[in-house]
């Protein structure tokens, strides 16, 4: 599959083996490779990520994704050496003068947000296929965000999660974290990740609920692989449903969850899904679904 200096993509099969030279296979694995710099997210890495997301969004063969990354990092963020402003006072001036363009250093930032980061983090989140983040390493900053856009976070033993935004540099932290660590954490701890700037370590991620588990660093990619092999089983529509039911519950009442739940089996109940589920059970057998559908 086509891949970058930054970036890669290849094609796993169910028991995680690459599928004849990584043409073949449900589980396609993304892998950041910048491992130098710990895998900041420039605009070329940004682009070409959003390119292999469409690329895994319209190739129906496709199941599951894994997203990870080589080295010590699993993303550190943004690329600060690639905003000029910020070097130095000369140049961008104590508030973020204006740039080439005429625009100020932070209309610059919010502008690249709103094209091409956040679509970023809403390309992951409305995937057709489950995506799991298997998160090797440091994710701070804006990367924080990005090892959370998942559907299932599994972390190495030695990543932590770092929020440097407000006590560093005085702003918000961005691409969805503080909708994530929020939702996850609930508001105590999601306040002292934000402002304390302490490291959160992959076991107590996990304890608290950021991620699913936290696993020894050399099992990571395997375990990775072996989650996503069984979320690539599940019935193709399974991952967009789970997500839109959660979702809806996070901003309903009681009354009105419990209604949705209702109209929703009214259209999956005896669906081929449904029936191919009951068969199995009925046949003491596992069941196996359709695939999903191209476009």
């Amino acid at each position: 599959m086509n891949s970058s200096p930054a970036v890669r993509m290849e094609r796993h099969g169910n028991n995680g083996d690459n599928g004849d030279n990584g043409n073949n296979g449900e589980i396609a694995l993304i892998v950041l490779q910048d491992s130098a710099r710990m895998n900041p997210l420039g605009r070329p890495l940004q682009l070409r990520l959003r390119e292999l997301l469409a690329e895994v969004r319209e190739d129906s063969s496709l199941r599951a994704l894994v997203l990870t990354a080589e080295g010590r990092g699993f993303c550190v963020g943004a690329d600060l050496s690639s905003m000029g402003g910020a070097q130095g006072g000369a140049q961008g001036g104590a508030q973020g003068g204006a740039q080439a363009d005429g625009r100020t250093l932070g209309e610059q930032t919010a502008d690249n947000m709103q094209q091409l980061s956040n679509r970023l983090i809403l390309d992951l989140q409305q995937l057709p296929v489950p995506v799991v983040c298997a998160i090797n390493g440091a994710a701070a900053g804006a990367g924080v965000g990005l090892a959370l856009a998942g559907d299932v976070a599994l972390a190495a033993r030695s990543a932590y999660f770092y929020l440097p935004f407000l006590p560093r540099l005085g702003i918000v932290p961005d691409l969805g974290t503080t909708w994530f660590i929020e939702r996850r954490l609930g508001r105590a701890r999601a306040m002292g990740l934000s402002l304390l700037g302490d490291r959160l370590g992959a076991q107590q991620a996990a304890d608290w609920g950021l991620v699913w588990a936290c696993v020894d660093d050399e099992a990571l990619r395997e375990q990775a692989l072996a989650a996503a092999a069984r979320l690539a089983r599940l019935p193709a529509g399974a991952v967009l449903e789970a997500r839109r039911a959660l979702d809806h519950a996070a901003a309903s009442t009681l009354e009105q969850q419990l209604h949705y739940e209702a109209e929703r089996q009214r259209q999956l109940v005896g669906a081929p899904a449904f029936m191919e589920g009951v068969q199995a059970f009925m046949q003491k057998r596992e069941p196996v679904f359709a695939p999903r559908q191209p476009g």
